[in-house]
């Protein structure tokens, strides 16, 4: 309700939508049917020979067909944004696959604006062949930039008016043919002598393949237009196919009708044939100016779409400003920077050495339309449920096309396209980009698990080669993960795991997923969950029991030992439930008065081996923490001894061969020392490690671990063997 004597504010008029036949199928044909189909089909006809040039159109048609079919797919399962393309890459694969095929594809369409006007600019001079170039481009580049700045209604019947003007130059060849001009006699293979460009040093098919593969893209000019549409995931299958159906036919006919009006030399030589031999010259030339300039305008409106929806999701710097709008929606912002894009390229005056660039630009967006159309399929995910389901060799065929053609017609600008997006990709890896909505690559992720977890376990056995290192760390505090945090991480970084178990009804489940956020910050896989029980040896009973059947199961329980002695008994109780369920056991005693020290120095004690200090193809229970310390050496950039206890004397010089031989065999770090003691001996303050690991017995008294602990004056980490890891594996 408005104050009195106040005017109520005018809401901004609603954007017009547009339906099937205007706002995609002929926007879409009249890309296709552009500028190779006046110029060029008659070179291809006159090089391949009529079944040749058939054999061309079908397998391009057939590339982009099968593109065409995947893309209807998608948008008939999803809300498909503004942005076309991008929009469906970007909700499939994430915001930095869609953003580095979406960038290099709002550039090429830019740039294919200048390519077009040049084309048009060709065109005219072939009837006035005194018109200043620059004027010239400049002029039409006017008319096509004040069109789309005005909007896509005016677009629109601009492009009405020239399918107009193309299905009249059509109808003038369909009167020539019906008129006589079907007259030579019809080459079905050609000798494929080249172009005059080259004087006619002759070709061979897959080069012919590659004029003529552009023409029968253009196939996104409608989904361009995504945010533009009434209904999207109704009218971009209809018009679409419609439009590579109807154009399919057009180019056959053409096809058949120049192998019938003019011998393969004329076809060759003269670019013009198709002017020269309808019925009406003006009538065909009409068209082909009309298509260069459907084609140019098409473009200048599709791609300040694209670029406006990139922009919106944050992928680019100064996002906001570029993805403003009008009041009633149009990218203005958007529209402003590809007309300065545009205005820049006819500057340069010569696109021709990044022409195929811009051609493989487009084959990437194609390609990675039908990827995600497989992964999709593959996945068997129930959200991928469009309402048309296509075969999956469909998209396989449009994949595996698309890179063909890339490499049949540029190898080296293929590889240079490839390496682009991929640079793209890894600078908005870098960005942290966060989408608004999820994508289906966790989908892919827990499917890739679900199927290594199969084969996982029905190959069996222990592998201990696969060893990684899985830590259970049940607390009753979260501060508890706080203060082992640097130990824990460092045997676990960077391919293990931990999963933090909060025993009891008190746990703040907050604090434990901020204590996993942590691990995660640095690198290592963690994740949290709180478990209610009776008491703690019940709590992580349970727990093992639970994660049992996992994927990610874990194979060792890192505790540590408590001030509190009375809390011995439920220890001794976890570590033996532990050795139950075949887990490993780590047993960390906190010296509060030296902590971890430096992190640089580490000892790992072994107990007397003799009298034969023999290596065998395992250590007694000594794999798990021989494996410990190797972790935290490796992670901590620490220095590791080996020492080795020998009681009797005699038995030094093998408990010393012992030791070496363990180094090498274990691939332990190239400076690890060794050292053989006859008792235990911690060293002075000066030599004294930051941390020691030992081998913990199958039943440990923890007064004889706090014994050990205080004997050695700091820290320390017991191991006992699970029995699935080895050191010398």
């Amino acid at each position: 309700m408005t104050e009195l004597g106040a005017s109520p504010q005018e809401a901004p008029p609603a954007p017009k939508k547009f339906g099937t036949f205007e706002g995609v199928f002929t926007p879409t044909l009249l890309t296709i049917l552009g500028v190779i189909m006046y110029l060029r089909a008659g070179w291809v006809v006159g090089n391949a020979g009529l079944l040749g040039a058939v054999g061309i159109i079908l397998g391009a048609f057939a590339i982009t067909g099968a593109t065409g079919l995947s893309l209807s797919s998608l948008t008939t399962n999803i809300r498909i944004g503004a942005g076309g393309a991008y929009s469906i890459i970007s909700q499939s694969l994430g915001l930095e696959v869609g953003g580095a095929v979406g960038v290099p594809l709002y550039v090429s369409q830019a740039l294919a604006v200048a390519m077009y006007i040049f084309g048009f600019r060709a065109g005219l001079q072939y009837i006035l062949p005194e018109a200043p170039s620059l004027l010239v481009d400049l002029a039409v580049f006017a008319v096509v930039f004040g069109v789309a700045y005005v909007g896509p209604s005016l677009a629109f019947r601009v492009q009405f008016v020239i399918l107009a003007a193309i299905v009249v130059s059509l109808v003038s060849i369909a009167v020539a043919a019906f008129g006589g001009s079907m007259t030579e006699p019809v080459t079905l293979f050609g000798q494929f002598p080249g172009a005059p460009e080259t004087g006619f040093q002759g070709t061979s098919f897959w080069p012919v393949f590659a004029v003529f593969f552009p023409a029968a893209t253009g196939i996104m000019a409608g989904a361009n237009l995504s945010g533009d549409l009434r209904d999207p995931r109704r009218s971009i299958p209809r018009g679409t196919m419609s439009a590579i159906g109807v154009s399919l036919l057009v180019y056959l006919l053409i096809a058949y009708w120049l192998a019938r009006s003019a011998p393969p030399d004329v076809l060759v030589s003269d670019y013009y044939v198709m002017v020269d031999r309808a019925a009406w010259a003006p009538a065909v030339l009409a068209g082909l100016l009309g298509a260069t300039l459907s084609s140019a305008l098409g473009s200048i409106v599709g791609a300040p779409r694209i670029l406006q929806a990139i922009a919106a999701t944050g992928v680019l710097p100064a996002s906001a400003r570029r993805a403003g709008q009008d009041r009633r929606g149009e990218p203005r912002n958007a529209t402003l920077v590809t007309g300065a894009v545009v205005l820049g390229a006819l500057l340069l005056r010569n696109l021709n050495v990044i022409a195929p660039l811009i051609t493989m630009f487009f084959l990437i967006t194609y390609t990675m339309i039908n990827v995600v159309v497989l992964v999709e399929q593959s996945l068997g995910l129930v959200s991928f449920r469009p309402l048309l389901r296509i075969p999956r060799v469909v998209p396989l065929i449009g994949a595996l096309g698309c890179v063909f053609a890339m490499f049949i017609i540029n190898p080296v600008f293929g590889l240079l396209a490839v390496g682009l997006v991929l640079a793209f990709y890894v600078v908005l890896v870098r960005r942290g980009l966060r989408a608004p909505a999820g994508d289906m690559r966790s989908g892919l992720f827990v499917a890739l698990a679900e199927w290594a977890a199969r084969r996982v376990i029905e190959l069996g056995g222990t592998n201990e080669r696969g060893w990684k290192p899985n830590l259970l760390q049940p607390v009753r505090d979260p501060d508890e993960v706080r203060a082992t945090f640097p130990l824990v991480h460092g045997i676990v970084a960077s391919k293990g795991t931990v999963k933090i178990i909060g025993i009891g009804s008190g746990v703040s489940t907050a604090a434990l997923d901020a204590a996993a956020q942590g691990f995660r910050d640095e690198g290592v896989f963690a994740t949290a969950s709180t478990v209610e029980a009776e008491s703690f040896e019940r709590g992580v009973v349970t727990s093992i029991q639970a994660l049992s059947g996992a994927f990610l199961t874990p194979n060792a329980v890192f505790l540590s030992v408590p001030d509190d002695v009375s809390r011995d008994r439920e220890l001794a109780a976890v570590m033996a439930a532990a050795h139950a369920h075949g887990l490993g056991v780590l047993v960390f005693c906190h010296n509060p008065r030296t902590g971890l020290g430096r992190r640089r120095r580490i000892a790992l004690w072994l107990g007397d081996q003799g009298p034969g200090w023999e290596l065998g193809s395992d250590l007694p229970n000594l794999d798990l923490a021989t494996l410990a310390a190797y972790q935290l050496t490796r992670n901590w950039r620490a220095h590791l001894t080996l020492v080795g206890v020998a009681q009797d004397p005699r038995h030094r010089d093998a408990a010393d061969g012992y030791l070496h031989r363990l180094a090498t065999a274990g691939r332990l770090p190239r400076d690890t020392t060794t050292r053989v003691v006859d008792a235990f001996d911690a060293g002075d303050e000066a030599s004294r490690p930051d941390l020691m690991v030992f081998g913990l017995p199958e039943s440990p008294d923890l007064e004889q671990i706090r014994t050990t602990a205080r004997r050695a004056g700091g820290s320390c980490l017991f191991a006992h063997d699970a029995g699935t890891e080895s050191a010398l594996a």
